[in-house]
């Protein structure tokens, strides 16, 4: 019988629930690492008396690593496997911020932030495909929405460790608190399953019946018969560049571009626009962790939306009024408008970034699903490098206002492009 038709016959059960917690778990604290510069950004300004330039570029330098662990971990997960490279990388980003925590200078902060993103770089794009690959079909983008929520949890971690420790136990108490949890979830992630659609496309058939197998013993009762679905095919590397694939490859990834520039040239920054704006930095971390709050529903109307209205336009829809928010809170009248406005940037622009997470993956076979993946998500990562420190360098001249519209401007333009990918996958077999 085959095995893709086996695995995508299974009803949404406890296997799928399991690998959701366990990679989400790792996924929230990936994003408690990314958001910790954030929100240690003041402190470590005030500690080492950094520039704006200067700060803009240690906001940048995780983001590097995670650009080279983006193009490394894709093109490794349709090598080695799905299941080491979530593994090993998580592995990395934990012992890259218990580093940051012991960093005696600058320097040394620096190297260990790109360290860090090195490990979660190659970890997100990857895990997004092992969840989907692992999941009916009918609950397939909806699954790699609620798995990219657990960002929001994490960040709202981050909000919650920078608010309680920073002020009293400094910047290095907060790294710390987020290293442990991380390496502990690197070694529960040991106990992962690896693609059977990888397996597949390796040729390792007995490995991938034994997943399948395994899987299907989780369910009692009758199953569903199976409806014979396209083996994986072998592809080469270059297939991402030629037709078919040049369109999805060209677009998905400009608009991972400007939505990783739209979104860390503001988020990363937003404590620190808000205290330029006359906001203490207590207060200013208060505010940050009210709009952190609003990314949860975010995520949860978009992962809804994916399966009843498509992911394309969902991505599309909400990076627009993402856009209208940014700009709005750069025009922010007080607090009550700094909430409100701040609260719906953070809901729209998660939520987008669920979209995309569940969309990206489906746009390639399986056999360079990684690859293509991480491609997007390294070529986004330059924008993720470029915007932090852009920001710093354009906050005196344009105001944390003008800053803020500029993002905005680049989440449109992220719409733009996802509305050019021109391809809507809900429903469709993943090959």
């Amino acid at each position: 019988m085959d095995l893709l038709a086996r695995l995508e016959r299974l009803p949404l059960g406890r296997p799928h629930l399991r690998l959701l917690l366990l990679l989400g778990l790792g996924w929230a604290l990936d994003a408690m690492d990314v958001g910790l510069i954030g929100f240690t950004l003041p402190a470590l300004i005030r500690e080492f008396g950094l520039s704006p330039a200067q700060a803009g570029l240690l906001g940048s330098a995780g983001l590097l690593g995670m650009l080279l662990g983006a193009a490394l971990g894709g093109r490794l997960a349709d090598r080695l496997g799905r299941k080491a490279v979530v593994g090993y990388s998580l592995f990395l980003a934990g012992a890259g911020s218990l580093l940051t925590a012991l960093a005696p200078g600058v320097g040394w902060l620096f190297l260990f932030r790109f360290l860090t993103g090195v490990g979660l770089g190659a970890e997100l794009p990857v895990a997004a495909s092992l969840m989907g690959e692992m999941s009916p079909r009918a609950h397939r983008g909806r699954m790699v929405v609620l798995l990219e929520a657990f960002w929001a949890l994490g960040w709202l971690l981050a909000a919650l460790l920078g608010y309680l420790l920073v002020p009293s136990w400094g910047w290095r108490a907060a790294f710390l608190a987020g290293a442990l949890p991380a390496l502990y979830a690197a070694y529960l992630r040991l106990s992962l399953p690896e693609s059977p659609r990888f397996l597949l496309a390796q040729g390792r058939v007995r490995e991938a019946e034994a997943v399948v197998a395994a899987w299907e013993k989780a369910f009692p009762g009758p199953l569903p018969e199976p409806v014979p679905l396209p083996p994986p095919k072998p592809l080469p590397y270059k297939a991402l560049f030629q037709p078919p694939l040049r369109r999805r490859t060209l677009f998905i990834g400009l608009a991972w571009l400007a939505l990783n520039a739209g979104y860390y040239g503001a988020f990363i920054w937003l404590p620190s626009l808000l205290v330029a704006q006359g906001y203490g930095l207590v207060r200013s971390l208060e505010y940050v962790l009210l709009i952190t709050l609003a990314q949860v529903p975010g995520y949860l109307l978009a992962a809804f939306l994916v399966e009843r209205l498509g992911r394309r336009p969902v991505l599309v829809g909400f990076l627009g009024l993402s856009a209208l928010f940014a700009y709005l809170l750069g025009q922010a009248q007080g607090p009550g408008q700094v909430l409100l406005f701040g609260a719906l940037l953070s809901f729209f622009n998660l939520g987008a970034w669920g979209a995309v997470y569940a969309y990206t993956p489906e746009l390639f076979p399986t056999a360079l699903r990684g690859s293509g993946a991480g491609f997007a998500a390294a070529l986004g990562r330059v924008g993720g490098v470029l915007a932090p420190y852009a920001t710093g360098l354009l906050l005196p001249a344009l105001g944390p206002g003008g800053v803020l519209a500029l993002h905005g401007a680049l989440l449109l333009l992220a719409g733009a492009f996802a509305y050019g990918v021109g391809v809507e996958t809900r429903g469709l077999p993943l090959e």
